[in-house]
């Protein structure tokens, strides 16, 4: 797999990686065994960069990680997790303290002395403003539970102001096929800085897996039925922010593209790689199988001129509307 580096992280990582937000909980039921059935497949196809969270089911899915760690101990893998979403949200808790006592779990968790990469995740826009709150990351980083930070953000606003943050190693940000306002601003500035981009929610949630229909229904403990209108946590982070009914009639638009020899998620993960800018993408998955197929997006051709003008005409006329100004 094609790798690409984290350059203040002194890092290089395979592009295509994998998001365990599914693994902890809120996209329905999960098991032990399918979790760890989808580590192992995503690591043999190639996968180097794991991306959790200390509040993907309280804990579960970096503890699912860790046993995975240590059943391959030679695993050269990247993980990054993140923190600061297990208290209320109010820039007065991203405090050394917290941060000692958040990472503290994570490593136990994880079972590491040094976490890899720990991200602020999505907190108060006041937070990326605070000298302190980036003081007291790079504490960390001399404290050494942690070799490096970055920051998990919901804005392309609140990614610039990191990206200006000389300790800043990363930005993560929704950047998909339906979710384009980043390719103005944010990753040129993280490109000029050596900030890794890390795209999360790259296929909106699954509308761009093209498996979805108007008929589709998802599990009662699952954000696509519970957060459609953000009503547990930010709307984009569900469907990325769009209408499903606006987005299932991008998907139909798109389809055409797709061709033969690849699947409509392929053609969306690799639309996100031709972006210059991007490290790496965090494709989730429920089954090995389709954590398989994932990987599999870094072995596609780029897309062509057509293709790429076409993706953007159909964001142009069915998404931009909706979405751009919002984040």
């Amino acid at each position: 797999m094609e790798q690409r580096n984290f350059d203040r992280l002194g890092r290089h990582v395979g592009i295509i990686g994998l998001g365990a937000w599914q693994l902890g909980a809120d996209w329905g039921e999960v098991s032990e065994d399918a979790a760890l059935d989808v580590l192992t497949a995503a690591v043999d196809a190639g996968v180097t960069f794991l991306d959790t969270a200390d509040v993907y089911g309280d804990g579960r899915s970096e503890q699912l990680i860790g046993r995975f760690l240590r059943a391959r101990p030679e695993h050269g893998l990247t993980v990054a997790t993140k923190m600061g979403r297990r208290v209320p949200q109010t820039p007065e808790a991203y405090t050394l303290e917290n941060f000692r006592a958040w990472t503290d779990r994570s490593r136990a968790n994880l079972g590491v002395d040094t976490l890899d990469l720990v991200q602020l995740h999505c907190p108060p826009t006041a937070v990326f403003a605070d000298d302190r709150v980036f003081d007291a990351l790079d504490t960390l980083v001399a404290e050494k539970r942690v070799a490096g930070y970055g920051v998990s953000v919901e804005t392309c606003d609140q990614a610039l102001t990191a990206i200006a943050r000389p300790g800043v190693a990363s930005v993560q940000i929704i950047l998909n096929a339906v979710r384009h306002k980043p390719l103005e601003r944010v990753l040129p500035a993280a490109a000029a800085a050596g900030v890794g981009v890390v795209a999360r929610v790259p296929l909106a949630s699954g509308l761009l897996s093209g498996r979805y229909d108007e008929h589709t229904t998802f599990p009662e403990n699952d954000h696509r039925t519970f957060n459609r209108h953000g009503e547990s946590f930010d709307v984009g982070e569900t469907f990325s922010g769009v209408d499903y009914d606006l987005g299932l009639a991008a998907v139909r638009r798109l389809a055409p593209l797709v061709g033969d020899g690849r699947t409509m998620a392929q053609f969306a993960l690799r639309w996100i790689l031709d972006q210059p800018g991007v490290t790496v993408v965090i494709p989730g998955a429920r089954s090995a199988e389709q954590a398989r197929r994932n990987a599999e997006a870094a072995g596609q051709p780029p897309l062509t001129e057509v293709e790429l003008a076409s993706v953007r005409a159909t964001y142009d006329e069915l998404i931009r509307p909706q979405v751009h100004d919002r984040w």
